[in-house]
């Protein structure tokens, strides 16, 4: 019986991946079952302890399964989870998983030839993990489409089947909380891992408009770069619900590519646009790019018609920096050059989406609120900042959105602060010692 032992996260959904693969497992099946395994060992991880997995074929009746378990050191909640395992006393949590019967083809994306588990490469698995995305996309859109045709149904029924409206009552609360605990899922498996870099602290808060659309379309993506650099995206794709979201994925996907690649900032989003147009017909999303250096401060700044960041100098006032662009989807899209700026130690950056300033319905006074909001609470630890402000802004809120909001503090060396613009036309003009 073949054994594993890890003592991460990543090892975990690697290796738990890996073997959905071997034995054929279809993606929406591995999907719930890497991200079930990831957060049933999220506090034995936390704490230290290596989790140690089991895997085996078996075949019963003329049936075949994969016997999984996982043996945990922490009890871990009760909480739903994607794929709920079988659980004893001893930390085991263990699936009996049907597998493809005999002579039919497995489904995963990458088959190899060699015994045991396949090895997957980095590219590889940015594949299964997008096909893992796109088949729990699609059963949840499936769920809503089969909601939709009862709810027809029952429309049309008789007015006396009491019984029958009772059990669509009952079925359709049933099929709201599978919804949303399986895109709840999903909006957490999206997310990108926490980056701790020296020089800078970073904080999310994310809230969906609706406790049943727990997805929607902002989102943001931040990674390292080879020379050291901090890349953010932040998108807000149009719509709600899980439509959005594949757009908001899309566009991430294509932005980090292109990232990597070595694309100047000031290019990416019409480059994102020109790759995306021909597949993506109608949709529309803005754009915020960022990157940082965490060792001098240097800040560069490129955007497609989102929002503007927010900057408090410490001991200053703080002011929106603007950079003209237009994002993904919209007529003649890019960003019109870039923004530079050189942060001081403790120099406070909020990258926020529309949502937040646009509660009342009101931009101008939103981001007036939303300058005083921050001041009032920047000397809160960077963790809660990005919650506590977006708790105040939606506070007496007359139009709920989706809501994303991150915090980037400065505590590395570095000289006063400068800005440059790359494009005069940007409404962004040196001053003296300090933005303010």
């Amino acid at each position: 019986m073949p054994r594993f032992t890890v003592r991460s996260e990543r090892a975990l959904s690697r290796t738990v991946r890996r073997i959905a693969v071997a034995h054929g497992l279809a993606p929406s099946v591995r999907a719930r079952l890497v991200a079930t395994a990831v957060e049933l060992a999220a506090k034995t991880l936390s704490a230290g302890d290596p989790v140690r997995l089991t895997a085996r074929p078996a075949r019963t009746a003329g049936a075949s399964y994969l016997e999984l378990d996982l043996y945990l050191t922490q009890v871990t909640s009760g909480d739903p989870v994607p794929l709920p395992p079988v659980r004893d006393a001893g930390g085991r949590h263990g699936w009996r998983l049907p597998l493809p019967s005999p002579g039919r083809p497995a489904e995963p994306a990458v088959r190899t030839g060699v015994p045991g588990l396949p090895a997957l490469t980095g590219a590889q698995e940015r594949l299964l993990a997008r096909e893992e995305t796109r088949a729990v996309i699609a059963e949840a859109d499936l769920a809503a489409v089969r909601n939709a045709a009862l709810e027809g149904e029952l429309t049309a029924a008789n007015d006396g089947a009491l019984a029958l409206h009772h059990q669509w009552h009952q079925r359709n609360e049933e099929l709201h909380t599978s919804y949303g605990t399986a895109l709840s899922s999903l909006e957490r498996a999206l997310r990108p891992r926490p980056l701790r870099v020296p020089g800078l602290e970073l904080a999310v808060h994310y809230a969906p408009a609706s406790e049943r659309a727990p997805t929607g379309g902002d989102l943001y993506d931040w990674f390292v770069l080879p020379d050291g650099s901090v890349h953010i995206t932040l998108v807000d794709a149009l719509g709600h619900g899980v439509t959005s979201t594949r757009t908001a994925v899309t566009v991430t996907h294509t932005v980090r590519t292109l990232v990597t690649e070595g694309h100047s900032l000031d290019s990416v989003i019409a480059r994102a646009d020109a790759v995306l147009r021909p597949y993506e017909v109608g949709a529309m999303a803005t754009v915020l790019l960022l990157r940082i250096d965490p060792r001098t401060g240097d800040l560069s700044l490129a955007n497609g018609s989102h929002p503007p960041p927010l900057l408090l100098p410490a001991g200053a006032r703080g002011r929106y920096l603007h950079t003209r662009g237009r994002g993904i989807g919209y007529p003649d899209p890019g960003s019109e050059g870039t923004l530079g700026v050189r942060l001081d130690p403790g120099d406070l950056l909020l990258l926020y989406t529309d949502g937040l300033t646009e509660s009342r319905r009101h931009v101008l006074e939103g981001e007036r609120r939303l300058l005083d909001t921050v001041r009032e609470h920047r000397a809160r630890p960077t963790a809660s900042l990005p919650h506590l402000v977006a708790t105040a802004m939606l506070s007496g809120a007359t139009h709920l959105d989706d809501t994303l909001a991150i915090a980037v503090r400065f505590t590395g060396p570095g000289p006063r602060i400068r800005a440059t613009v790359s494009d005069p036309e940007c409404r962004t003009t040196p001053a003296a010692g300090r933005l303010s």
